[in-house]
């Protein structure tokens, strides 16, 4: 089976040479010419690799949609750019880019650095969560950032998104307090448990939980963390 590669980048001329030279040594090349149609392709699609310009003249970025793309998905990601920069290759990879390739490339290098890529990483994509996750009445499109239940949107603060995203793509997975605060409130937060326990509390009763009838999202591990259920 070939290798499906995701090229996006804002200039036509560029997406066309690319595609004509990767498919040429077999390789299935998709294309998207925004960070938003990105995220779209590779929630629907299986990727093996994604090839992504940093600078695509409109809102997100390549650093941005890496940042997005990372909270659900671990793809491999090579990011391109005119910029050679130490500091701008920093924030690519600080995003979670596994590479990094300068303009003007040939396609020898690109394929070399894929080829490197996919070695390092040996991600079974089939296994990566999808842009989207739903159990019971409850659906959240990571690729929106919106959460649903029983097919009405749920608010959530920036907080409460991140702690459900977190629990939510790890299913069946016990957190630790200490992991959650560090992943949503960062390493310095790392003593105060209630504050998860008051978000959490916050986020069941926006999701409508009734643990009388058995419907429950996130499950407690009584002087550990959090659970949240396994999809299967």
């Amino acid at each position: 089976m070939s290798i499906r590669i995701l090229f996006v980048d804002d200039e036509p001329q560029i997406r066309k040479q690319l595609k004509i030279g990767l498919s040429a040594s077999g390789y299935e090349v998709l294309t998207a010419v925004n960070g938003d149609d990105a995220l779209i392709i590779a929630a629907q699609q299986q990727l093996d690799m994604i090839l992504l310009d940093i600078s695509l003249g409109v809102e997100p970025d390549g650093i941005e949609v890496c940042k997005r793309l990372r909270e659900w998905s671990k793809v491999p990601v090579i990011m391109v750019s005119v910029y050679d920069e130490e500091k701008t290759k920093v924030l690519a990879l600080n995003a979670g880019a596994d590479d990094y390739i300068t303009k003007p490339f040939g396609v020898e290098e690109l394929k070399a650095r894929i080829q490197a890529v996919l070695r390092r990483t040996s991600v079974n994509t089939a296994t990566t969560p999808k842009g989207d996750l739903r159990v019971g009445d409850l659906y959240i499109n990571l690729v929106n950032r919106t959460v649903e239940v029983a097919g009405e949107e749920v608010h959530l603060t920036p907080k409460e998104y991140e702690l459900l995203r977190l629990l939510a793509t790890h299913p069946g997975k016990v957190l630790t307090h200490r992991a959650i605060l560090n992943a949503v409130w960062g390493p310095e937060y790392g003593d105060m448990d209630h504050y998860v326990r008051v978000f959490v509390n916050q986020i069941r009763k926006k999701l409508r939980e009734q643990p009388e009838r058995n419907i429950r999202y996130i499950l407690n591990e009584p002087g550990i963390g959090y659970r949240f259920v396994n999809f299967d």
